[in-house]
């Protein structure tokens, strides 16, 4: 009598956990060396795309002083700068100063672009985080609602909401707010980082951090806490209500698809709540998503930055950016896009770590 034999699973054709591992080459560490080292790669290529679109009108001298200075001072600056060398030789010297952290020194105020992004960068981050937020308490709970009302008239709603927020463009929505918010109610702030007085008394203080609540509160200045914090309500909102409608459509698909599933479908024929299967077994199964595409959110909120600031003269590096491009002040221009091509890919990768440790198949 021939005894029975269990056939092995590889032999079967179903790879086993220690062939997918070999396969996919080592799991989590070797996914999240390979996401690290992209990141040196991506930001050479934007910063030398950025280089040779910034030398398409010429050396950033003459783009910023021409016609106003006399030709022989004109020649003079641009030789000590050293634009009238080979573009390669500019390029790949360029390349040394970015990687040592010298962005070099503005034409139109002739000051350290690392000095200069280091005071705005820090208002930037403040709406940045303002914003994100606004979107996580706006969108994932009118998600999970219309998730939850499916077909229903909420659910309409809130799908046209949704695209309304993500198609309205930024410096519209900011202007209809405060002209509602500021104008005719009077309840906000019309614009800026906090008022006059609030800001001496910020930056007086010795070794400010540049984000104003934090600096408020670390002086124990309660008045200009809720002052900033009135200022940032506004760009806040507009620029958050922008990332709000893509995290609504978000949770709402993948919640809907999550209901679906068998284990929700168990839970439902033992009686259990609806609303407890939308908030406790659903729910965090469809934010996986929304991690992952994070990090392009981040960068969404980065360029809508520059039209929110520029709305509410929250003078960030958006705000800057502005003012740079009017003054054709291209190495300024330079030192900011590169910055935040620099955060975007670190973002990113965060993203992709957070990613990876929520959802192993991503690593695969």
């Amino acid at each position: 009598m021939t005894a029975l034999t269990e056939t092995p699973p590889e032999a079967a054709g179903v790879p086993t956990p220690a062939a997918l591992k070999r396969k996919t080459g080592g799991g989590l560490a070797t996914y999240l060396v390979i996401r690290f080292l992209l990141i040196f790669p991506t930001i050479l290529i934007l910063v030398t795309m950025v280089f040779f679109l910034m030398r398409i009108t010429g050396d950033p001298i003459t783009a910023a002083l021409g016609g106003r200075l006399p030709a022989d001072q004109l020649a003079e600056r641009i030789h000590e700068a050293g634009y009238d060398r080979p573009i390669l030789i500019q390029y790949f010297e360029y390349l040394g100063q970015v990687f040592t952290g010298n962005f070099g020194r503005t034409i139109s105020d002739n000051r350290a672009v690392t000095e200069m992004l280091a005071t705005f960068g820090t208002a930037t981050l403040e709406l940045a985080v303002n914003s994100l937020i606004v979107a996580f308490l706006v969108g994932i709970p009118l998600g999970m609602i219309a998730a939850h009302r499916r077909d229903k008239t909420a659910d309409a709603g809130l799908r046209i909401f949704a695209i309304l927020s993500y198609a309205t463009p930024v410096f519209f929505a900011g202007l209809l707010l405060k002209l509602i918010f500021s104008v005719w109610l009077g309840w906000l702030p019309v614009a800026g980082r906090a008022s006059t007085t609030t800001e001496i008394s910020l930056t007086g203080l010795g070794a400010p951090t540049g984000i104003y609540w934090l600096d408020a509160l670390r002086s124990g200045n309660l008045a200009a806490f809720w002052d900033v914090e009135a200022h940032a309500i506004l760009p806040a909102i507009t620029l958050g209500l922008l990332t709000a409608g893509v995290f609504l459509r978000l949770v709402r698909t993948n919640l809907i698809g999550t209901l679906g599933k068998d284990y929700v479908e168990a839970g439902r024929s033992r009686g259990v709540s609806e609303f407890r299967l939308v908030t406790r077994h659903a729910y965090k199964p469809a934010l996986i998503p929304i991690i992952t595409v994070m990090g392009l959110q981040i960068a969404l909120l980065l360029g809508g930055a520059v039209l929110t600031e520029t709305t509410f003269e929250w003078k960030g590096l958006g705000f800057q950016l502005a003012q740079y491009l009017t003054a054709r002040d291209f190495v300024a221009v330079q030192g900011i896009v590169v910055l935040l091509a620099v955060i975007v890919a670190v973002t990113n990768f965060i993203v992709d770590v957070i990613a990876a440790l929520i959802d192993p198949r991503v690593r695969y």
